[in-house]
């Protein structure tokens, strides 16, 4: 995969911002700032699944289907209702529209994102995913607004202007979204409908506020003039736009909002980001019918996904700008692998995303996880992959970010996932590997295990998770030959239970489930 180069040379900064504690000076400009207003502007679409997606029930584990059965009994999608797309992977059967986008190498799907320490919380692993931090780490900032700040470090001020006229970012919906928060200010603005851009009025007494005051009533002038400019181009540019399909559902909101997406951005809006949402997936309770397990609010909510991002692939398609266009769906958390007693799951560890589009490396990236009838009320789907990693990624093979932006984005052991191309590929490929045959034995052990792999070498990580996701141990982390591998583990301190050992190189990991007895 090429990585492209991203910097050329600007001007230092007068204010001491800081981006991951890196004063936003010690970085060069891209080309971001350039090709902004080019008609190849390449745009990035997020849509998050608010809720904690259930990614068992999404992309199912056809390999794991005992386990499904006996974990799920009243809620697994029957064998025979999957949707294939492999021999190994099931799509949930509402997800036809998916499908065929697999079929036609316009669907990527990366098995288990999360983060280390995972965090339950819809609140708090909201802010982690919408930061990218950690999850001991506390960030007033989005990780697009982080990025954004590196390019356009005096934003707020002195825009919009000639060079970059249109808005950096859209939210369609009405909260704006915390993924563009930038260091002093959010590059998104919110929109609801584009016919409905009123223009708001500024105030007129600003030489009354003096003091404290003044620079907050500064504050929100300036605001107010930036919007009513970027709402009169948005405007514009959706009345010279247009939607040439007619997959649309009319009654769906998810899919609303993305032939709103399709029509702006045909329109000539220069905006680079768009995040939309879907809610409901906070599926406690009834997430199937009792009886029929492809039916009910989850079902529901995949066919709204899976119809609205076809829609949307097909729009773009029929304008003739699909090559600039690609989207990501996340989600707080995956659920729990066991149901619970009211047709539902509860909050869980990591789950499926899905990039789509012309120019995505299709296919799937990552093993299907372990499911054992013996799991506990409480285990989740165990990480494979970090979700900064992902966001990296996108930036890297999108945006053309390097490797030394990402490093100062994301404090982590970041992994390189090739997850877009430049629309030259038109077959699915799978994720080159550079680790095999990871085992750990006995399993179910006592007070030592022996873990063995063959790889490349390199630098290598090994950890312990625990059922919840949290990282209990670091095993390894050092440079090993290459070749095959074997380790000793102690784990005389730890309580009995069920863990996961999670291998890590920088192009690939493995992870397998042990019990500890």
């Amino acid at each position: 995969m090429k990585r492209r180069s991203f910097l050329k040379a600007s001007s230092l900064l007068t204010t001491p911002a800081l981006i991951g504690g890196v004063p936003i000076a010690a970085f060069k400009k891209s080309k971001l700032s350039e090709l902004i207003n080019g008609d190849s502007d390449r745009v990035l679409v997020l849509i998050q699944l608010n809720g904690g997606n259930d990614g068992i029930n999404t992309v199912i584990p056809m390999d794991q289907y005992d386990g499904l059965v006996a974990v799920r009994e009243n809620i697994h999608i029957p064998s025979r209702s999957a949707i294939n797309i492999t021999d190994t992977v099931g799509l949930h059967p509402n997800m036809l529209g998916v499908k065929s986008m697999y079929d036609n190498a316009e669907i990527n799907i990366i098995q288990g994102v999360a983060y280390p320490d995972q965090n339950r919380s819809h609140f708090r692993s909201l802010d982690i995913w919408h930061s990218g931090s950690a999850a001991d780490q506390y960030l007033s900032t989005g990780w697009l607004g982080r990025y954004m700040d590196m390019q356009f470090p005096n934003f707020p001020n002195d825009y919009p202007n000639s060079d970059c006229t249109d808005p950096f970012a859209l939210t369609i919906g009405g909260v704006v979204s915390e993924t563009c928060q930038g260091v002093s200010g959010n590059f998104s603005l919110s929109i609801s409908d584009p016919n409905n851009l009123n223009q708001l009025a500024t105030p007129i007494n600003n030489e009354l506020a003096q003091g404290c005051g003044k620079g907050n009533l500064d504050f929100l002038v300036k605001s107010i003039e930036q919007t009513n400019v970027y709402s009169t181009i948005i405007q514009d540019r959706y009345e010279q736009g247009n939607n040439l399909t007619d997959k649309y559902r009319d009654d769906d909101d998810l899919a609303t909002k993305l032939k709103t997406v399709a029509k702006l951005i045909s329109g000539g809006l220069r905006t680079k980001i768009y995040v939309v949402s879907i809610g409901g997936f906070d599926t406690h309770a009834n997430q199937t019918v009792d009886n029929d397990p492809t039916t009910g609010i989850h079902a529901g909510l995949l066919e709204s996904l899976s119809e609205a991002i076809c829609a949307f692939q097909d729009d773009l398609k029929r304008l003739g700008i699909d090559q600039r266009v690609i989207g990501m769906t996340y989600s707080e958390f995956g659920r729990r692998i066991r149901a619970n007693n009211s047709l539902g799951t509860d909050h869980g560890t990591a789950g499926p995303l899905i990039v789509f589009g012309s120019c995505v490396n299709a296919g799937i990236i990552g093993e299907n996880p372990e499911i054992h009838p013996d799991v506990s009320t409480s285990e989740g789907v165990p990480m494979q992959h970090d979700f900064r990693s992902v966001y990296g990624s996108v930036l890297m093979d999108w945006f053309d970010a390097k490797e030394e932006e990402i490093a100062t984005l994301f404090n982590h052991d970041f992994q390189y996932i090739p997850v877009a191309n430049t629309c030259n590929t038109t077959s699915t490929q799978d994720l080159i590997t550079d680790v095999t045959q990871l085992t750990s034995y006995p399993n179910p052990f006592s007070n030592n295990c022996n873990i063995e792999f063959k790889s490349e070498g390199g630098w290598t990580k090994i950890s312990l998770f625990d059922a919840l996701g949290a990282e209990v141990d670091v095993i390894t982390n050092r440079q090993l030959a290459a070749g095959h591998n074997k380790l000793n583990y102690g784990s005389h301190n730890l309580p009995a239970g069920t863990y996961f050992i999670r291998l890590q190189t920088k192009l690939s990991q493995k992870v397998v489930r042990v019990v500890k007895i």
